[in-house]
């Protein structure tokens, strides 16, 4: 145990120092004047800070124990012996807690965990009913992200008339978002009566959740000569400003086929920005879901690999009871979980994904 620690602390003191190193940088007044550069410092020390303080308290723990080992071997008194074995104890305890600890800080970390996330909610299966279950993981995803204090904002909405959703983008602003919503996305099943089934038959519809991370300019180069940008008038909510003005954007990807309209803000111009904010995740998720593709047996073994021809989740109305088939965990409080409290399936699915990294390490 004691050899492993030292070995741990071996491999994060690169980390350790790294981390010190930034902590001087950034506050450099040339640093500070160059905006991109102290945003990409700041960032790189916000991620490397819980290794540096697990890197710390393993190193003080460490140390506590081998001075309690010494006193222990040097003492002749029974009860402080008894003493100093008891506190040798918890040490060897702490320290193999804290071990643990740091091979998941050391775990390869998804480089946009603490991205803004756009979720992308599409009607599939089941004509109404489906539309009609989109709004209530609209609704869902909505109350999770205010239990988190995470900010909503829709892009883009297509109603239907009876108050179903056939298609909804909408995006979570907060710290961590994507480390907990990527998780989400697949194919979301719904088994219940729906009102207009007169003989109380269960129908089963299914709707698609695909959750793509926010990413900076710096990611995607889009090219003028492969876009086109539409502008069209605006549909739906909106007062008299609806079908007035052309303020709706159409940005049409000609390489991939990607297509991404943004209605929302009543300005062209955010609209715009807005839409090619969108573009940028989209190519972003599209060349990397390439990559993955040539490694199909791998990402088989990852959990948050977000495969959207995945069924993931059952909601079972006559049961009240909520099933992730990606962890066999169950629920049996639908209305908890439409009302957002759907962290017992994040937890058992981070910990399913961290478990299979550790084997693979």
């Amino acid at each position: 145990m004691e050899e492993l620690a030292k070995e741990i602390l071996t491999k994060t003191q690169k980390a350790k120092d790294r981390f010190e190193e930034l902590t001087g940088l950034i506050v450099l007044p040339e640093i500070i004047a160059d905006n991109k550069e102290f945003r990409k410092l700041v960032k790189e020390r916000a991620s490397l800070e819980d290794l540096a303080e697990a890197h710390d308290k393993l190193e003080k723990t460490l140390a506590d124990y081998q001075a309690s080992q010494n006193d222990y071997a040097q003492e002749t008194d029974l009860e402080m012996r008894d003493m100093f074995y008891d506190e040798i104890g918890n040490l060897k305890t702490q320290i193999e807690q804290q071990v643990e600890d740091i091979k998941i800080l050391l775990l390869p970390k998804d480089e946009n965990d603490d991205s803004n996330v756009i979720i992308e909610i599409r009607s599939a299966a089941g004509g109404e009913e489906s539309s009609l279950f989109c709004s209530v993981l609209m609704r869902m995803y909505n109350y999770y992200a205010e239990s988190k204090h995470w900010k909503t904002e829709v892009i883009d909405l297509n109603e239907t008339e009876l108050g179903g959703i056939k298609e909804v983008t909408f995006m979570v602003k907060g710290k961590g978002a994507y480390s907990r919503l990527k998780y989400e996305s697949g194919v979301h099943r719904v088994q219940r009566v729906p009102e207009t089934e007169s003989q109380g038959r269960i129908h089963t519809s299914t709707s698609t959740v695909a959750v793509l991370p926010e990413v900076e300019d710096v990611d995607i180069e889009i090219n003028d000569a492969d876009i086109s940008v539409d502008t069209y008038r605006a549909s739906g909510a909106g007062g008299q400003h609806v079908n007035k003005t052309e303020s709706a954007i159409r940005i049409t990807h000609f390489p991939t086929g990607i297509v991404v309209t943004c209605q929302d803000e009543r300005s062209q111009l955010k609209n715009k920005e807005r839409a090619f904010s969108i573009l940028r995740s989209k190519l972003y998720d599209y060349y990397k879901q390439q990559q993955d593709d040539e490694y199909k047996q791998t990402r088989k073994s990852q959990v948050g690999s977000g495969d959207r021809s995945e069924r993931v989740r059952t909601y079972n109305y006559p049961q009240g009871r909520v099933t992730d088939h990606r962890v066999n965990v169950t629920s049996y409080n639908l209305d908890g979980v439409l009302n957002g409290d759907i962290d017992q399936f994040i937890e058992a699915l981070i910990v399913k994904d961290r478990t299979e990294k550790l084997a693979n390490c």
